[in-house]
């Protein structure tokens, strides 16, 4: 996309402050999911899924406790991890993999923050994914089945949200045979509002908008965007299906503060434009975010 030269240039950050901010990531993301673990999953017997998931069925079967738990299953699959993932991913997962448990065992004796199941489904699914999202912000894992879910991300192009959907969901299913359906209803409500809030946080909110733009004074509305808003634009070859005649598109990429602006300015140019709007939920480049 073409840009204005006026924009400022970016600095790339040292890469120590950046490998140090994904440490905090990882370390913040554990504290997070561990803590909802304890006050709002386990008091509840609400196994959405993960090695937290199982290690509640063997809290609650046979009575062993879960840190320890989600040491022992966590080894196995962060060597996995190690192997497919590759050695820097493997280093910050580590930590994680440390921290997750750790965390587990220190605020075990913590008193839940509700004995009510939905609403522990519910606030549980939310500080899970919240801690997830964070997490994988991080270039990382906090070990388990998350692991597993970004190594089939990586091969498949299936969303982080959804590679958790598919393995958790077997083990939600086996939480209703330890349990009973209803405690496996509410770890399905946790479980999916967990994927939803690791996408949420993946990509974020909608800030901006992509707006296609078909109109016969390309020139004024391009030379109008670059003055008076400072976006770039890019023209798409394209051809109407009727005529066949050759009508570019200008494509741009703006703020949601700056959707109106860039309106009123299409329509003061040509209000017979034809314009296409939707949501860009997250852009990387000159003008917005770098990573």
């Amino acid at each position: 996309m073409e840009t204005n030269i006026n924009r400022r240039q970016y600095k790339e950050p040292h890469p120590i402050i950046k490998n140090s901010k994904d440490y905090v990531y990882v370390i913040i993301g554990a504290a997070i999911i561990a803590i909802a673990f304890n006050v709002f999953l386990l008091p509840n017997q609400v196994a959405s899924g993960g090695v937290s998931g199982i290690s509640t069925i063997l809290k609650g079967v046979f009575g062993w406790a879960p840190g320890l738990v989600q040491y022992a299953f966590n080894i196995p699959l962060f060597i996995a991890g190690l192997i497919f993932l590759g050695a820097k991913f493997g280093i910050k997962s580590f930590v994680g993999t440390l921290v997750l448990p750790a965390v587990v065992l220190l605020t075990a004796a913590w008193e839940p923050w509700t004995m009510n199941p939905l609403l522990g489904a519910l606030f549980g699914g939310i500080s899970v994914g919240l801690g997830l999202g964070i997490v994988f912000r991080g270039g990382a894992s906090t070990g388990g089945t998350d692991l597993a879910a970004q190594i089939i991300t990586k091969y498949t192009g299936f969303s982080l949200g959804t590679s958790v959907l598919l393995i958790d969901g077997l083990i939600v299913l086996s939480a209703a045979f330890v349990f009973d359906i209803e405690r496996a209803l509410y770890a399905l409500i946790a479980l999916f509002v967990t994927t939803k809030t690791i996408d949420l946080v993946q990509l974020g909110f909608s800030q901006s908008k992509m707006i296609y733009i078909i109109t016969n004074k390309q020139d004024e509305i391009r030379d109008a965007i670059y003055t008076e808003i400072d976006r770039g634009v890019t023209k798409l070859p394209a051809y109407g299906g009727y005529t066949n005649v050759e009508r570019p598109i200008l494509m741009v990429v703006a703020y949601q503060t700056e959707f109106t602006k860039l309106k009123h300015i299409i329509k003061t140019i040509d209000p017979a434009a034809f314009v296409i709007v939707s949501d860009a939920y997250e852009v990387l480049g000159e003008g917005f975010k770098r990573s």
